[in-house]
């Protein structure tokens, strides 16, 4: 690296010659405290700078993604509500990440982060790997280190419906897939359609329903598990209107998987707008090799048991508080 940087720098102006400077520091710093083990008063002695500009090179080398630090998945597979949990309800795995007391953004920035450095250790040459939508999906993506797999498939589960920046589920995706080295297979239609007439012709052109077909060739999946109120995510794109809550609560509705709505055991709650819905099926979505259910948020504890209770999931990320609410309900 260092040969590279001195080739830049002799064809750079002096502001450039700077930052490419600092970067090579920067690199250096973090070589020298994450590999060789300095700390931070030895390695400015030997580079000649003040430690406070150890401590703010090495927090730019992590917010850059050139250092990304790692617990092993051990510690909170083996943790006593993970394992409590796999035994309750019928998991391969799962891991539980402690509560942040004080911050529930926080809390779900460490779900979020903990599953994103477990997907790809789930992940094996020549899976197809299908993605659902919303936040939880979307930040649990934009944590995923930049690391190729070998002959990945990255598959959109569901069709395009306008949503806040970057949870739709093309931008799940297509982020994921990036990350990974994956080859993409995006759904290139709206997720509702205004009929169901409509809905079966555009779904019948021969290049939609080539990505339709690829729906349930995925052997592993990573979703989340939605709720059913006015905030919810189902309801904040439309799919569902807060009018229609009341009347799906009644019929027994409890939680969203992929747009469809389940009740308390995992069973589907038709409402009246999927049959103008593209996307995957619930009946697609169980039985698989592997899926990872990311649960975490306010009021997720029901609608993630029924999205265990259902099958949709084999392996689960969650925190503390949710677990011990799914082992109270077990």
């Amino acid at each position: 690296m260092s040969d590279a940087v001195q080739a830049l720098k002799s064809q750079a102006p002096e502001t450039a010659r700077i930052a490419l400077r600092d970067e090579a520091a920067i690199v250096e710093t973090a070589w020298l405290y994450y590999h060789e083990g300095l700390n931070q008063n030895a390695i400015a002695e030997r580079l000649q700078i003040s430690r406070a500009t150890v401590v703010n090179y090495l927090s730019h080398a992590r917010s850059e993604g050139w250092v990304r630090l790692y617990l092993n998945d051990s510690v909170f597979s083996s943790h006593r509500l993970a394992q409590e949990l796999c035994a309750a309800y019928g998991l391969s795995k799962a891991l539980v990440v402690p509560n942040d007391p004080g911050d529930l953004a926080d809390t779900k920035s460490r779900v979020t982060r903990a599953a994103a450095d477990w997907l790809p250790k789930l992940l094996q040459p020549g899976d197809r790997l299908g993605v659902s939508w919303g936040e939880t999906v979307y930040q649990m993506v934009q944590q995923v280190a930049h690391q190729p797999m070998k002959d990945l498939t990255v598959v959109q589960l569901l069709g395009s419906r306008p949503a806040a920046t970057g949870f739709a589920a093309e931008a799940c995706t297509s982020s994921l897939a990036m990350r990974l080295g994956g080859q993409l297979v995006n759904l290139h239609v709206p997720l509702l359609l205004s009929d169901k007439s409509v809905r079966d012709a555009l779904a019948a052109e021969p290049e939609v329903a080539a990505q339709i077909s690829a729906l349930s060739g995925c052997n592993k999946t990573v979703l989340a598990c939605g709720t059913l109120d006015e905030d919810a995510h189902a309801v904040r794109t439309g799919i569902f209107h807060c009018s229609d809550l009341a009347e799906l609560r009644a019929r027994g509705a409890v939680g969203v998987v992929c747009g469809r709505l389940i009740d308390i055991n995992g069973n589907p709650v038709v409402a009246q707008v999927e049959d103008r819905m593209i996307g995957v099926s619930l009946a697609q979505m169980v039985d698989k090799e592997m899926s990872l259910l990311v649960a975490v948020g306010p009021d997720r504890a029901i609608s993630a048991r029924a999205a265990l209770r259902g099958g949709y999931a084999t392996h689960l990320a969650t925190n503390e508080e949710i677990a011990s609410e799914l082992l109270d309900m077990a």
